[in-house]
Parts: structure tokens; C-alpha cells; sequence
């Protein structure tokens, strides 16, 4: 589960040489696709140093015979070995069975969506490289569409990462759940804890909910949304390894003994 951790950040990686781009981008950016440049125009902007572009071009351009249609309020993308989903205002992005967190959302401009153009590099299989001289990004595959969720997750940690979220957190935002997530695998990234996701959830006296019978329930969509942002690698609660409803736990051994990081939803995060 660490090394899936890994490879996660280092996919993510990929196209991190973009986030230095931001005041370039804003004053036009050019594409090439494969040393190719791109016939047609492509929006980009620069947010918090995050490169947002409109996808149909790139993805054109790597995959001829894609195609992509509006359907149930999203743009849902097929190509030999790709399935890919896009919600405008949606905080990550569905890509063969996999998600992939976009904190700040996908964006919609004048019919256009707009995705981080690091995100999808990695649903494509391609990585992009800035060249600051000529305010070019030089987008190149690298592999075939991004591997499927199926062979990528652990289904048995996804499946129990999911009943615990769901179980903890299932009617607080989605940064929430994922926070909540977090807590789990940074118990089994610490020597502390035990290191398997079984076995830190079913620790004693640890999760009430594993104790409890509540993780027979079946979890809700973005509870298992949130269990594959974290196995993705997604971060909303740093390296925090305990958390409490303050409401409900007033006083609690965390926050009296442990270093607060966050209050996110219904919960507060100590490391």
C-alpha cells in the first residue's frame, strides 16, 4: 500500500514542472502535442499556481479516435483504453475507474471544461514540460491511458477504507472524508500504529464504528470516491492521526495531548 502511495505522488510529479508557469500562462500559452503544435486554439489560464486547460484538444491530439459526449451533466470521454468522466465543479476527475483530486474543481468556460493540466496528463498517460523561453507546454505520451482502478487499488482496503469513511464521516463534505482517510493511512505509514488498513481500523478501542457493526453498511458514492483520493494520495488533514467531533467529545485525550492541525467539517484533526 505504501509503494501504491508512491507511485501515486510520482504520477502526480509528472507535470509538476507546470506549477512555475502561472505569469506566463496568463499572458498565453502554446501547446504541442508529440513536438506538434496544436492547429487549433487552446484555453489556459494560471490559478494559485495551477494550470488549467480546456481538455478536447490535448486529448484529440494523443487519442484521434476519442470520442466525447455530454451526458448526465458531464462530459463522459471513451478512446481505446480510456474511460474518462468530467463534471464541471466536480473535485476530482474519473478516469478508468480511478480519481484524481483537483481541489480547486473542474472549471467550465464558455462551454468549454477546464481541468489541471498535471491531472490530465496522468489520465492520459503523457507528461508535460514547460519551456519558459517560448511559453510553450510540450505535452508527450509517455504510456497508454492511465491503469485501471481494478488493477491499481487493493480492492480489500479500498472496500474497508470506504465503510470506515462512510461510517465516520459520511455526511460531511468531501474534504472531510478524505481527511478521515487520511488519518487511517498515515497510522499505517507510522511506526506507531499498525501497517496494514485492516488492521489499524480494527485496532481496539480505536474506531468505534469497527466495534460497533456500523461498517456493514454499505458506504455512499463519495465516500468511496474519497477512499480512492486517498489511496491517490490526496491530502486534506497533513500528517494528522487522530481526529474527534468536539461536539460529541469535548476535552477529548486528543486535544489535550496532541498537536491540532485542522478543523474540517464536523471533525478537528491532531497529529
Amino acid at each position: 500500500m505504501k509503494k501504491r502511495a508512491l507511485s501515486a505522488l510520482l504520477c502526480l510529479a509528472l507535470c509538476f514542472a507546470l506549477a512555475g508557469q502561472a505569469a506566463a500562462a496568463e499572458g498565453g500559452v502554446s501547446f504541442t502535442v508529440n513536438g506538434t503544435p496544436l492547429a487549433e486554439d487552446v484555453r489556459s489560464y494560471a490559478e494559485d499556481g495551477t494550470t488549467y486547460v480546456s481538455y478536447g484538444a490535448i486529448l484529440f491530439a494523443l487519442y484521434p479516435d476519442a470520442t466525447a459526449v455530454w451526458a448526465n451533466g458531464r462530459a463522459e470521454v471513451t478512446a481505446e483504453g480510456l474511460t474518462m468522466y468530467l463534471k464541471p465543479g466536480a473535485k476530482y476527475i474519473e478516469a478508468n475507474g480511478r480519481c484524481l483530486y483537483v481541489p480547486g474543481g473542474l472549471r467550465s468556460q464558455d462551454g468549454m471544461i477546464l481541468v489541471p493540466v498535471r491531472t490530465l496528463c496522468q489520465a492520459l498517460g503523457a507528461e508535460a514540460v514547460w519551456d519558459s523561453t517560448t511559453n510553450t507546454v510540450n505535452i508527450t505520451a509517455v504510456s497508454g491511458p492511465i491503469v485501471s482502478g481494478d488493477s491499481y487499488y487493493d480492492a480489500e482496503d479500498l472496500d474497508l477504507l470506504s465503510r470506515l469513511i462512510y461510517a465516520e464521516s459520511g455526511n460531511q463534505p468531501l474534504e472531510g472524508k478524505i481527511a478521515v482517510g487520511n488519518v487511517v493511512l498515515n497510522r499505517v505509514a507510522s511506526p506507531l500504529f499498525p501497517n496494514t488498513v485492516a488492521d489499524v481500523i480494527y485496532q481496539p478501542n480505536q474506531f468505534s464504528p469497527a466495534g460497533s457493526g456500523h461498517l456493514s453498511r454499505t458506504p455512499n458514492a463519495e465516500s468511496v470516491v474519497a477512499a480512492k483520493l486517498c489511496l491517490e494520495g490526496a491530502n486534506t488533514a497533513g500528517n494528522a492521526l487522530y481526529f474527534v467531533n468536539p461536539v460529541t467529545s469535548p476535552g477529548s485525550w486528543a486535544s489535550r495531548n496532541r498537536p491540532y492541525v485542522a478543523t474540517i467539517g464536523a471533525h478537528a484533526f491532531y497529529a
